[in-house]
């Protein structure tokens, strides 16, 4: 007997396990090959970013950073005197002192200079006489706009002297008016004994300044105390008084009979008249700025009875004052910058 054969007509039966399984196979693999691609690309997008410079970044984002340059810093100066605000002057004398600081500093600052600086020189020497052909001068100073410039030192050769001398600008703290001293710590200006006046900023004209003036100016403060130099009493005031202001005339007292004339006064006082009054220190008047006066001071002026003009510088006892010590310091430091600024002498160079 012949074994049964299969049915013919329908595929004999599988079990569907098998085919599933090799499709999710297929279809893992290949999301997980994508996952991986993407993966790759996302990490070297991250690194090329993180390399990238940070004017490119910004222009990817759509910025305009990078192309807005940040503005300049300024270079410092390479000339300490331009650094420290100032300017430097250095001549030879070969003639007048106005026409070398003229050519030094230029036409619109060199006149008035020379008046400054003549006020440092006349402690020294007589000017013009005493400033010899050849003479050195080496000037630091300051523009100011419609003021007279500032000096802050002055180095000068002299031949007629044979040294080289200097003057610095000094103001100690919590003190009045800045002063010139010499390098030692003494001012440069003498001071009278019986001064008219106890304290002041500057004297700013002599009668050996070339100026042919006839007193000796302070500049100080209007309602500065104007006192008497010697006991004598009252001759006139407020004579002349559109050149002399407010002005009063003393005369010494005891047979030597000078004559004391204080201009440009405050008012003066309407109990002084001829025959008042007065003794050594006595307080006379107030200074002012009246009359032709161009500013705040005291013209002080010495004559004799016969209308000879004195020196003040001569009659007076002088005396130069020091700085205190506890300025000392600071000043020893001033003046190694201001010498560091002025630099080698003209005359070295």
């Amino acid at each position: 007997m012949r074994p049964n054969l299969p049915t013919l007509g329908a595929p004999p039966k599988r079990s569907p396990i098998g085919p599933v399984v090799a499709v999710s196979l297929i279809l893992g693999g290949a999301a997980g090959g994508v996952w991986w691609w993407k993966q790759r690309l996302a990490n070297a997008t991250q690194e090329a970013t993180a390399q990238a410079p940070v004017a490119d970044a910004a222009s990817d984002a759509g910025t305009v950073a990078a192309a807005t340059p940040a503005a300049p810093v300024a270079a410092p100066s390479s000339d300490p005197v331009k650094a420290a605000g100032l300017e430097r002057a250095s001549v030879r004398i070969e003639g007048p002192l106005e026409t070398a600081l003229v050519g030094a500093a230029g036409a619109d600052v060199g006149p008035a200079l020379a008046q400054v600086v003549t006020r440092t020189l006349v402690w020294w020497v007589e000017v013009p006489t005493g400033i010899l052909r050849g003479d050195t001068l080496d000037v630091l100073f300051q523009r100011r706009p419609n003021e007279e410039p500032l000096v802050h030192a002055v180095r000068f050769t002299s031949a007629k002297l044979g040294k080289t001398l200097s003057a610095y600008r000094f103001q100690p703290a919590s003190e009045g008016a800045a002063r010139y001293y010499l390098s030692s710590g003494d001012e440069l200006e003498l001071r009278l004994e019986n001064s008219p006046l106890d304290d002041y900023e500057q004297v700013t004209s002599l009668l050996r300044d070339g100026r042919r003036h006839k007193g000796v100016d302070f500049r100080t403060p209007v309602g500065t105390p104007v006192k008497a130099p010697f006991a004598g009493v009252v001759k006139r005031k407020n004579w002349n008084w559109g050149s002399n202001g407010n002005c009063l005339e003393l005369i010494e007292s005891g047979g030597r009979g000078r004559r004391a004339l204080f201009l440009h006064l405050d008012e003066v006082s309407k109990e002084i008249h001829a025959g008042t009054r007065f003794s050594t220190g006595q307080v006379i008047a107030r200074s002012g700025n009246t009359g032709r006066s161009f500013a705040p001071h005291l013209h002080y002026q010495l004559m004799t009875q016969d209308d000879r003009v004195l020196d003040p510088f001569d009659q007076h006892k002088t005396h130069r004052r020091s700085l205190a010590s506890r300025f000392k310091t600071a000043f020893d430091e001033e003046v190694g910058r201001l010498d560091g600024l002025l630099g080698t002498p003209v005359a070295g160079k």
